[in-house]
């Protein structure tokens, strides 16, 4: 009997995954993603858009004691670095905008990492008085609409994701930095 295989980019179905929906890019979208954008995942490493892979539940942070250590992080050590690296030099990138979650890019050892990172975070306002803020799953999901703006741009700067405005997103100058693009938006109706 054999294992069903799917693109990693169709084979996830978090909010992040949502947000990207890979499925309705063109044949030249993922073309130019599968040598653009690097999927991190607790089995398989680096993965491109179009690497077939079979179903697997692994979250990054589970224990897992292997040879290396007592978790996922231990076992990938500069593993991933040296391929976001590789990649960096193969597309001659010298900046990485990282979409993923805290959770995964946290097996990245960045002192490992030439490239310079770049965090956009997005955040809900909820015109409380209180300000803008992180709600995890609207932040998800934006990650997942930020690399698809990335890939249907073909946005090869780091300071053009500034024109990112999807789904009401609108870049912050005087609450972002260099490293840390920031996007607001009224918070959604219930």
């Amino acid at each position: 009997d054999a294992q069903v295989t799917r693109p990693a980019a169709l084979a996830f179905a978090g909010d992040t995954y949502q947000g990207l929906d890979a499925a309705t890019l063109n044949a030249e979208d993922m073309d130019w993603a599968q040598d653009h954008l690097r999927i991190l995942s607790g089995l398989y490493g680096l993965l491109r858009p179009c690497d077939a892979i079979q179903p697997y539940r692994l979250e990054m942070g589970s224990r897992l004691k292997n040879q290396r250590g007592g978790n996922l992080y231990d076992y990938w050590g500069d593993d991933l670095s040296n391929g976001l690296n590789a990649l960096g030099d193969t597309v001659g990138a010298d900046i990485l905008v990282n979409c993923a979650s805290q959770e995964y890019f946290g097996a990245v050892p960045t002192k490992a990492l030439r490239l310079r990172v770049v965090n956009p975070a997005f955040m809900e306002d909820k015109n409380d008085g209180k300000g803008p803020r992180i709600i995890s799953f609207f932040a998800k999901k934006a990650r997942g609409a930020m690399a698809r703006h990335i890939i249907q741009n073909r946005l090869t700067n780091a300071d053009d994701v500034q024109g990112f405005d999807v789904d009401g997103y609108v870049y912050r100058d005087d609450l972002s930095g260099s490293e840390k693009p920031v996007f607001v938006r009224d918070h959604p109706a219930a």
